[in-house]
């Protein structure tokens, strides 16, 4: 199995940063996971999307886009459950 890169957005990067640094941590151990296995056990995949998935981290959701011709996941937003689906 190929190890995908992980590409993070503008977005993601900028609602990763808000975080408090140990949840940045778990979020980010979660996101260098992602390359070996993009789609881990729990994941699920967003009705209404091809390619879109989420990831529990805590409180947290991480939701992310897999290209398996390219060997790319995009990290498209990062947030709290209440808010990340809006």
């Amino acid at each position: 199995m190929a190890t995908y890169e992980v590409q993070i957005s503008r977005s993601a990067e900028r609602q990763l940063a808000r975080l408090d640094s140990g949840t940045q941590r778990r979020i980010a151990a979660t996101m260098l996971s992602l390359a070996k296995n993009p789609r881990p056990r729990g994941c699920r995949k967003l009705i209404g999307y091809d390619d879109v998935f989420r990831v529990r981290v805590g409180r947290y959701r991480l939701l992310y886009s897999v290209s398996d011709e390219t060997v790319v996941i995009v990290i498209l937003k990062v947030g709290h459950r209440r808010d990340v689906y809006r």
